[in-house]
């Protein structure tokens, strides 16, 4: 058993890094990713959506179904098949055969087949690791777990960007050989060593309320970022509305359903134990604080800072990549000393301080200027990984330690979908916030900066009609937002430009200096929004109480 373990760790370590890997590896590469099968990102908002949230918001969907069911069958069985299932996805976004809409559609289809597997696998590790771990070491091993779980998220950034230089392909690619291996070792390694509890019914009822009230909640966040009408966002669409009104509604049903079938998806007596519940919760705040700062200082890097310091539009999106790499580093080095920590003194010190320290750094991302020295972001990105590192160890040990191992399973699976929900829900969050900030004061920013410049009155009239949405998420694609929009004009207004006015416009200093002082406002205002949930995290953390392990729990109260 002693050896098994570290067979066991390393097995889920590297399944949830490669799961992770791909949760991000695309964000860089959205833009190769549309011109491979010749999509105009500008005027397909809702592939764009899909194929960035799509995987994450499948995999949120089903954890605890699956975490659930591996109660019931088997960890590490439904851990196999996630690889497999894993692995198969890849091969098939890999080998997209066709082009335009019909393309985009089936790759948010292969993309939806990889997240079933990455269910698998994220609702499962935990639960493995925590089976074969005695409980005076699951907190560095679970720390070790999830620094795979960051690291990965990172390194998917970087290696996005890379791949993307040469082949789109090679972005779904590149899991493969790990997937086949991965798969490989763990059905002839692994073993199931936890307590199973077999001859169970399924909950029919509480998987279509949950899965469905989850699945049509998410899907309202993401249609509500995409313009409706004369609209900006889609939030008054009827079908947007329809979506999140009706899945409020199943989610509001569940547990009411959940406390009249004999054997519950959702086992809501977990959250009677005071460290399983205040550590879901603090969990949640952390995820809804930081889902969305990673995807908002892309943004900030690859709209901005990096034009502005020579980088040319279309190589942001890879060096956004590089230039967050000290938040990994962070997370990196605290990890799996908190983990430790938290194996002898528990978990209610260790993930309050995590909390604070995110929550000043979000109040230092609040106080840069747009233009900012780099040396003074890459410290501010190394203290939120610090944060991270020393709160989302022992928070994970804290909440599985505490449950009874038959239910270790399912617990694992609750965990994920809170954590995985919170973080695409924030994407949406922040999204909407620089969005409706963006809609009330960037179409006058950018209208006196083209006056300004000398172009045409007609010209400025135009652009004060552009809307954020499409500023945004041009920037984030790595196109030139300003020579984006001046393709869609009539040629004749266009040439009545100086040529010195127009190099100008379309230079590497022109958009990110008229959008900087909107965008920054509306930054700030989703900082300060992250620092308070740190903080409240943090109270959440504090309030867990000592050092729980359900089984010696168990065994002091039987003495």
């Amino acid at each position: 058993m002693v050896q098994y373990k570290w067979v066991a760790l390393s097995n889920t370590t590297l399944g949830t890094l490669m799961a992770s890997i791909d949760s991000t590896i695309v964000m860089i590469a959205l833009p190769a990713i549309f011109r491979g099968i010749n999509i105009d990102p500008f005027s397909s908002f809702q592939y764009m959506l899909w194929i960035l949230f799509g995987y994450s918001v499948v995999t949120a969907t089903l954890l605890v179904t699956f975490g659930r069911l591996s109660d019931m069958f088997g960890r590490v069985r439904l851990y196999n098949l996630g690889f497999a299932i894993f692995t198969v996805g890849s091969i098939l976004c890999s080998i997209t055969p066709n082009q335009g809409d019909a393309g985009a559609i089936e790759l948010i289809l292969f993309r939806i087949i990889q997240g079933i597997g990455g269910a698998f696998l994220f609702a499962n590790s935990a639960a493995i690791i925590t089976d074969v771990f005695p409980s005076n070491e699951r907190g560095k091993a679970l720390g070790i777990n999830q620094i795979s779980f960051l690291a990965g998220s990172m390194i998917g950034l970087v290696l996005g960007g890379i791949l993307a230089i040469y082949d789109w392909r090679l972005v779904f690619l590149v899991s493969v050989p790990v997937g086949l291996v991965g798969t490989g070792w763990s059905y002839l390694k692994l073993k199931e060593v936890g307590t199973i509890r077999r001859n169970q019914k399924i909950d029919i009822w509480g998987n279509i309320a949950f899965g469905g009230g989850l699945t049509l909640v998410l899907a309202g966040f993401i249609y509500g970022l995409v313009p409706y009408g004369n609209s900006t966002m889609g939030w008054g669409d009827p079908w947007v509305i329809a979506s999140l009104v009706a899945g409020a509604g199943l989610l509001v049903a569940f547990p009411f359903i959940e406390r009249h079938v004999p054997e519950p998806m959702f086992r809501l007596e977990l959250f009677k134990i005071r460290a399983f519940s205040t550590g879901n919760l603090a969990g949640l705040l952390s995820s809804m604080s930081r889902g969305g700062v990673m995807i908002m200082l892309i943004i900030l890097l690859q709209g901005i800072w990096l034009p502005l310091h020579g980088y040319s539009f279309d190589s942001t999106p890879f060096w956004a990549g590089i230039f967050m790499i000290p938040m990994s580093i962070g997370f990196i080095l605290t990890g799996p000393i908190s983990g430790w920590l938290s194996d002898k003194h528990g978990a209610r010190i260790l993930a309050t301080l995590g909390m604070l320290i995110s929550a000043v750094a979000f109040a230092g991302f609040a106080l840069l200027p747009a233009n900012f020295d780099y040396l003074s972001f890459a410290a501010i990105l190394f203290l939120m990984g610090i944060g991270g590192g020393i709160f989302a160890s022992p928070n994970m040990a804290s909440i599985m330690n505490s449950v009874p191992a038959e239910h270790r399973g399912a617990a694992s699976g609750m965990r994920a979908t809170i954590q995985n929900s919170a973080m695409t829900i924030s994407m949406a969050v922040f999204f909407t916030i620089i969005i409706v900030s963006l809609s009330g004061s960037l179409p006058a920013a950018l209208s006196a900066a083209v006056t300004s410049a000398g172009a045409p009155v007609q010209l400025a009239q135009i652009f004060s009609a552009t809307p954020a949405t499409g500023a945004l998420f041009a920037s984030f694609l790595g196109y030139n937002p300003v020579a984006t929009m001046l393709q869609t004009l009539p040629q004749s207004l266009v040439s009545s430009i100086p040529k010195a006015t127009l190099d100008f416009l379309t230079g590497s200093t022109f958009f990110p200096n008229a959008i900087s002082s909107p965008f920054m406002i509306a930054l700030r205002e989703a900082f300060i929004i992250g620092a308070i949930m740190c903080v409240l995290a943090a109270v959440c953390s504090a309030l867990r109480g000592g050092k729980y392990v359900y089984e010696e729990q168990k065994r002091t109260e039987k003495a």
